[in-house]
């Protein structure tokens, strides 16, 4: 049976930078791992950037959420049972699952981080590409599970919708692609790649405005919690995030597109969260 909260968790903002930071990790990696099974040879630096930045993104992750559960010490008993001390994996509990993820995905994010620090790829061949191949699937896992966690709870606005998990996935490719695109910028990355990801995040991008669209359907009257005048700035970010890559894209008006854009998508995806875990516990 399907863990649910008897009474609001109260999260705060460890949880939204845990949730904003995972989306980033696992999208980038995902994105790398495109490029470097489906792009060519002129994509190989893009591929190497994003196994870079996956990393140091994931690490922070675990740091923020075990601030969040009061007592950090005791994150281990999230993995470990603490009576017998063997593993333990209660696949009814989202927040084990997640543990777990964040673990399994940390390995392979270390692995390919290592792989790109260093003069020689060691993950060549079939077997490097089903590394990474398993891997983004981890990644694609935790940039979007985050939306999964809050729809399972009973806590109301989040148990509502089944779009939670398809938005959060939507917006964490979106920011990740942010993420890489400014990334490239600083390391000079090639122009080809970086046009790609602007493709990419296109399509992310118009994803997220349909899920959008159908979260706030989905929800019905319970929509007017989200739209309280606290959180009315956030939603004016979470707008500009989406519809101005849009138009930029459609009208092919590039110029503002290499720094502001990656940089107002990047602020939009934190604010969706921020509206979202905030939103539902006023």
């Amino acid at each position: 049976m399907p863990q649910h909260f008897a009474a609001p968790p109260q999260w705060e903002w460890y949880i939204v930078w845990y949730f904003f930071l995972g989306g980033i990790s696992g999208g980038v990696y995902v994105l790398g791992t495109l490029l470097r099974l489906f792009g060519s040879r002129t994509d190989a630096p893009m591929a190497r950037l994003a196994f870079l930045v996956s990393l140091p993104a994931l690490v922070l992750c675990p740091v923020f959420l075990t601030l969040d559960l009061g007592h950090p010490l005791r994150f281990w008993h999230m993995l470990i049972d603490a009576r017998t001390m063997s593993p333990s994996l209660k696949y009814w509990s989202p927040m084990s699952v997640g543990a777990w993820v964040l673990l399994i995905f940390g390995v392979f994010s270390l692995v390919s981080f290592l792989e790109a620090l260093g003069s020689r790829a060691f993950l060549s061949g079939p077997l490097g590409r089903l590394f990474v191949a398993v891997g983004a699937f981890f990644g694609l896992f935790l940039a979007g599970y985050t939306g999964i966690l809050l729809s399972v709870s009973n806590q109301p606005i989040w148990s509502d919708t089944w779009a939670l998990g398809g938005l959060f996935l939507a917006s964490g490719l979106s920011v990740a692609a942010a993420t890489l695109a400014l990334a490239a910028r600083a390391a000079d990355s090639g122009a080809s790649s970086e046009a790609k990801l602007a493709r990419a995040d296109f399509f992310f991008t118009l994803l997220e405005l349909v899920l959008l669209v159908a979260f706030f359907m989905t929800l019905g009257a319970m929509a007017s919690r989200l739209l309280a005048p606290r959180l009315v700035g956030w939603w004016v970010l979470v707008g500009l995030s989406i519809l101005a890559p849009l138009a930029v894209r459609l009208s092919r008006s590039r110029g503002i597109a290499g720094v502001v854009i990656p940089a107002l998508v990047l602020i939009g995806g934190l604010a969706l969260r921020v509206v979202v875990i905030f939103g539902a516990q006023a």
